[in-house]
Order: structure tokens, then C-alpha cells, then sequence
């Protein structure tokens, strides 16, 4: 990195931060800590959940998920709009009308306390999962950039964003998402367009698009119905539906933000204002991410995005890995070349042949790549990640954009950290001070105990995020990762919430120890059954509600 890009980070960074401080430093009140007052507009309401959403991993991962395996992805979102229209018909009016800082204080009011508690567990250990991962994701890339200490890092980033909570609460972080949204937005558009304005003279967008379909990236939609598969539109619309239910109508840290709505309508807007965008959204961050895979169909890429891979094998001159590198550099050469002949005959009778060849090579292509991950695993330490997914946009970043933009990106990535461990640190201090510590204390405390609690409960919930990430290390995928863990959890979660609002005679103990064993058949289920993670949210909730029906009688 550069001085330039340095300058450009950290201004972008301390401007964010500080703007936000000066902003909350009037807002004393439990309520302005907890629901920022309650005085959000729809806007402002709808770039905070979006914002909460896009953390790190979203442009860390999602790139990487489509270079390597397509546009697919996009299917896991189908059944969002549908489930923030349920949302805004029977969630939002129920937690307005009764004044509730938290989506659990309403089970205690149509169950019991230990219903509502359940919930509110189930809730901080996933969510608290997360936060760790949102801390992880950022400082892989700072880590790589740097060569600093991985836990160094973490550490560091989770101190930075815990200051910044704690300084001032909801309010700080929804006034602070919308600068976030804009530096994300604006830097996401101009990486996309420096992308395609690399591409060689002689391909336009229509012939990236092309070249990106032979590598089998532009499958956008399967309709089969194998459940092993991970994204399909049958999963999106069921399981992706149930999962973006239980995210934006159980969890708190979505919940917590169209709270701070001033109305109904304003915070039915601003959640309707995602169902209009967050598909697009995300079909643009994976197009940018399939746009890099063309990128380097023409241009020299490493057989392992992460450096640190590269550099150890490289020092030890493995011999097994020094015979991958040169059939891989074979095999490079052999398909820049076969893609210049496919170019030349688009729709000729020599294509379909070149096309066939052309995807023999990616076969074989990511065989060796697979191959060095298995070397990696095998004679290198166990600190160095032979997964690389989650490094090929950064990589890309670091080595083929100018300065300036380098420094505007990594804005992005690290805005993103902040804006959605802000939100999951605020959420969880919140859930944790109303259902937890504030319901169970037996003598009323004053308003200022309350504030002060929550604010050592974000320390607190960030130094535990701060181990998680200690630990982590990479999955296939981050995003995945992120998305598995709420899918093991949240249909439980969901299963209660609808009991609640559509089965008035079920009671508090039907609907407990059949959120319990839901539960525990879900971690069974996983365990046990190859089975595509979408689905689990769904048979979470399904148990409950047929488990609660069930002991009612």
C-alpha cells in the first residue's frame, strides 16, 4: 500500500468515527442507548439494516463465492421480500404497539418468562458466534496486507469497535451507517467499472459474459430438488424465506434497528426499502466477484490467493508443489489461449469444440489448485489457511487497482466490519441487559444502573466476539459460515415467534420443550445427515410448531 492509500483509509475511517461520537454526545438516556430515541426516519431506518447486513464478509466472501462457483449464490435471497412483507403485516405492529427494546419481551408477555428467555440464549450464542466472525473477517485482510499477528489484529479491531459502541449506542450506529452505506456503495461501483475497463481491447461485457458462462458461472437459477444441493430456488424461496424471517423478525440485531423508527410506517419503509434493493445488491457484488474470475482468465493469477500459502511453499521448495506450479502455469497459458480462439469464433462452428476444451482445463485448473490446498495442509503449519476463497478479491485488489482505490477499498471492507459488529455488539448488550440482567434483578435499579450495565455489557460481548475470532480460522467460506451458524439456530427462534402469532392456544410450556428439543434435533441433524444448511432453518421451525401442537393436547 501506498502513503496515498493509507491517507484515504484512515480519513475515511476517523471520519466515520468521529462524525458519530459528536453526533451521540447529547443522547444519555437508556432509551437513547437502546432504541437511539426512537426517532429514526425510513431512510435512515433502511441504510441501517442494510448496513448491519453488509458486514466484512459480504465483500471478502461473496466475490469469492462467485469466482468460485457462480452466480448461484443469489438464489439464497429469493424469499426476502416475501419475508419482509410478513414483516412489516404482523411483526412490526405488534413490537410498536406494546414499546418492547427487545423482540423477546414480547414471549414473555404471550408465554412465560422461561419461554422468553430461551430465546433470548438461543439469540446471544449465535449472534455472539458472529460477532467473532465480523471481527475475523477484516483482520485476515489486514493481517495479509501487514504481515501482523492474526490475533494482534483481532484484538485490535475488536477494541476499535468496541469504544465506538460504547461511546454511543444504537444512535451512534444508526447515524454512522449511512456514511458506511455510501463508502461501501460508492467503492463496490468503482472497482466493478476499473474491472471491466482492464478486460483485454477486443471483450466488452457482453463477451465477459460469455466467457464467465463457460465456466459455468452464470447458472443463476436450478430448479432441481436435491437437497444436498446448497443453493437452488426451491431452498431460497423456503428455507431462504424462513431464514431472512428469523433474521430481520427475531434477531436483534435487525430488530434493533427499525425499533429506533419513529412510527410504523417509517420503520415499514425502511425495511421494505431492503426488499427492493438487497437482491440487486447482492447480484452486483456477485457479478463484480464473477467479473474477477474473467479478469483473470486473461491476466497472470497465484495457484493460491493467500500469500502466506505461496511464500511458505515456496521457501521450502516443496517438490510435489513446484510440479503443480508448472502444470498449472502450463495449463494457464494453454487457456488464455484457448480463450482468444474462442473470442475469435463466438457462435462459429469451431466454438463449441473450444468450449469443451476450454472447461476441461478449468477441470483441470481447479484440480491443481486443490492439489496445492492438500500439499499446504500436509507439510505446512498449522497457522498458514490453505483455503483461499475469501482472499481473491483482496488479492485482486492489492495487485491490479491504482492507489487511491486500493485505500477506498479496503474503506469499504473495514466500514462494513465496523457498521455490523457495532450493530451485533449493540444488540447484544441490549438483549442481554432487558431479558437477562434487568428481568431477573429483584429490586428495581434507576435508569442510569441500566446504562451504565449495557455499556459494560458491550465490553463484555465484545472481548467474548474477540476470542471467537482468536479461534476462528477459515471455513470454505466465511459467508457460508456466517449463514450456517444462523441457520442452526434460528429456526428454533422462528418456530416460537410464530407460535406466538398465529396458535393463541398453545402456552408457555408447549411451546418451551418443544423449542428444546427442536434444537436439539436440528445439531443432530446436522451432525448426521448431508443436507443443504438453508433447509435446517426450516425443519427448526417446522419441529416447533408441530412439537408445540403436538404436547398441547
Amino acid at each position: 500500500m501506498s502513503s496515498i492509500d493509507w491517507i484515504v483509509l484512515i480519513v475515511t475511517i476517523s471520519f466515520i468515527v468521529f462524525y458519530g461520537i459528536q453526533k451521540t454526545k447529547k443522547f444519555n438516556t437508556i432509551k437513547d442507548h437502546l432504541k437511539g430515541g426512537g426517532s429514526a426516519n425510513w431512510l435512515t431506518v433502511g441504510l441501517s439494516v442494510m448496513a448491519t447486513q453488509a458486514s466484512a464478509i459480504t465483500f471478502l466472501s461473496t466475490p469469492g463465492q462467485a469466482y468460485d462457483e457462480g452466480m448461484g449464490f443469489v438464489q439464497f435471497y429469493f424469499g426476502l421480500p416475501l419475508a419482509i412483507i410478513v414483516i412489516c403485516m404482523v411483526f412490526i405492529p405488534i413490537y410498536h404497539k406494546l414499546k418492547v427494546y427487545t423482540a423477546y419481551e414480547y414471549l414473555e408477555q404471550r408465554f412465560d418468562r422461561k419461554t422468553r428467555t430461551l430465546a433470548a440464549i438461543l439469540f446471544l450464542v449465535q449472534r455472539g458466534l458472529a460477532a467473532g466472525i465480523t471481527i475475523f473477517a477484516p483482520a485476515i485482510i489486514l493481517s495479509t496486507i501487514l504481515g501482523w499477528d492474526l490475533k494482534l489484529l483481532n484484538l485490535s479491531i475488536g477494541l476499535i469497535v468496541i469504544i465506538y459502541t460504547v461511546s454511543g449506542g444504537t444512535k451512534a450506529v444508526s447515524i454512522t451507517q449511512k456514511q458506511q452505506m455510501f463508502v461501501i456503495l460508492s467503492g463496490m461501483i468503482v472497482a466493478f467499472m476499473i474491472i471491466v475497463n482492464s478486460f483485454p481491447s477486443n471483450i466488452d461485457i457482453i463477451d465477459a459474459l460469455k466467457i464467465a458462462g463457460v465456466g459455468g458461472k452464470m447458472e443463476i437459477i436450478d430448479f432441481s430438488f436435491d437437497v444436498e444441493k446448497k443453493y437452488t430456488f426451491w431452498s431460497g424461496i423456503t428455507g431462504g424465506f424462513f431464514l431472512a424471517l428469523s433474521y430481520f423478525g427475531t434477531d436483534q440485531s435487525q430488530v434493533q434497528r427499525y425499533l429506533s423508527g419513529k412510527s410504523v410506517k417509517e420503520s415499514q419503509l425502511g425495511l421494505m426499502f431492503n426488499a427492493v434493493l438487497k437482491i440487486p445488491m447482492q447480484f452486483f457484488i456477485l457479478l463484480t466477484g464473477v467479473m474477477v474470475f474473467v479478469f483473470f482468465e486473461f491476466n497472470s493469477a497465484p495457484v493460491n490467493y493467500n500469500p502466506q500459502v505461496i511464500n511458505y511453499l515456496e521457501k521450502v521448495q516443496n517438490a510435489e508443489y513446484l510440479q503443480q506450479k508448472r502444470e498449472f502455469s502450463i495449463t494457464r497459458e494453454n487457456k488464455i489461449i484457448k480463450q482468444n480462439q474462442f473470442l475469435e469464433s463466438i457462435d462459429g462452428a469451431n466454438s463449441k469444440k473450444l468450449e469443451s476444451e476450454i472447461i476441461e482445463l478449468h477441470k483441470k485448473e481447479k484440480k491443481i489448485r486443490q492439489n496445492v490446498k492438500d500439499i499446504s495442509n500436509e507439510v505446512g503449519p498449522s497457522s498458514i489457511e490453505s483455503n483461499d476463497l475469501d482472499y481473491i478479491f483482496i488479492f485482486f485488489i492489492l495487485n491490479y487497482l491504482p492507489h487511491g482505490i486500493i485505500g477506498l477499498l479496503l474503506a469499504v471492507i473495514l466500514s462494513a466490519a465496523m457498521s455490523s459488529t457495532a450493530s451485533e455488539l449493540n444488540a447484544l448488550s441490549t438483549t442481554t441487559v432487558i431479558d437477562i440482567y434487568k428481568r431477573n434483578h429483584k429490586t428495581k435499579k434507576s435508569e442510569k444502573h441500566y446504562l451504565k450495565a449495557s455499556k459494560w455489557f458491550t465490553v463484555m460481548w465484545g472481548l467474548i466476539a474477540i476470542i471467537f475470532a482468536s479461534f476462528g480460522s477459515l471455513f470454505e467460506n466465511l459467508i457460508e459460515l456466517v449463514n450456517l451458524i444462523g441457520s442452526i439456530f434460528y429456526g428454533t427462534i422462528l418456530g416460537i415467534f410464530i407460535v406466538a402469532f398465529f396458535f393463541k392456544q398453545i402456552k408457555g410450556n408447549h411451546v418451551f420443550y418443544a423449542a428444546c428439543i427442536s434444537q436439539i434435533l436440528i445439531f443432530i441433524i446436522y451432525a448426521s445427515y448431508e443436507i443443504g444448511y438453508l433447509w435446517l432453518n426450516f425443519i427448526g421451525a417446522i419441529i416447533t410448531i408441530l412439537l408445540s401442537n403436538i404436547f398441547k393436547k
